[in-house]
């Protein structure tokens, strides 16, 4: 049976132990060690991969009020997937569902749930460009200031989107312009849908932050501090 160390000479190990433990800490005190990890300018990278999670939330926002305008309107809830889907398939999309003449009844739900996919890839695409911005000039602001970023950006890809670039190019890729017709999507429609995202992406900002991660060690001195 091995021989146990003595009660002194466990206090000599354990003094010992102290002893370089103290060493080794005024050691890296001494050292010039880099404390948390900081950006040298705006983190890019970091506020489009979170906007890119964060538009698709706002996407769904703005579906979900459109489903329940819809609804309300008599029409089908799904009508601005159909009406967005124009655009790869034509007038061919207002005309993918009919049951007694209405058309409201779905009957190819597959291509209707591929549309939802597209809406909201769309909504992650953009969610990019509306969180950097929102970030980039009104990150600590207050909620108004965020809305209000929130909006001239919603406003402006209205505007750019629809009257700038598919009043010409639905048309000559697909023979019409049906998302910019107001007899079948009117204007305020598709004003309040982007309304919607761009406030959803104002309201979720915080949300995407940057804060610099802190190890478990570095906080040791504050609760000791604190105890």
């Amino acid at each position: 049976m091995p021989e146990q160390p003595s009660p002194d000479g466990m206090r000599q190990t354990l003094a010992a132990m102290k002893q370089r433990v103290a060493e080794l800490e005024a050691e890296l005190s001494s050292r010039d060690i880099p404390g948390d990890w900081q950006p040298a300018h705006f983190y890019t990278t970091f506020y489009a991969t979170v906007g890119f999670g964060l538009g698709g939330i706002a996407a769904m926002a703005s579906l979900l009020l459109n489903v329940i305008g819809s609804t309300i309107a008599g029409k089908h809830p799904l009508e601005i997937i159909r009406i967005y889907l124009t655009f790869p398939l034509g007038e061919q999309a207002l005309k993918l569902t009919t049951a007694e003449g209405t058309g409201y009844v779905v009957d190819d739900g597959m291509i209707l749930a591929l549309g939802c996919c597209l809406y909201i890839a769309t909504g992650m695409v953009l969610g990019i460009v509306f969180h950097w911005v929102i970030c980039r000039f009104a990150e600590h602001g207050s909620l108004g200031r965020r809305m209000l970023w929130g909006s001239a950006l919603a406003v402006a890809i209205w505007l750019i989107n629809y009257y700038l670039i598919l009043s010409w190019l639905q048309p000559l890729l697909c023979g019409g312009s049906w998302i910019t017709d107001n007899a079948i999507l009117p204007w305020w429609v598709a004003l309040t849908t982007h309304l919607t995202f761009g406030w959803s992406m104002a309201v979720m900002t915080p949300l995407g932050v940057y804060v610099a991660y802190r190890r478990p060690t570095d906080r040791q001195p504050e609760l000791r501090a604190g105890a």
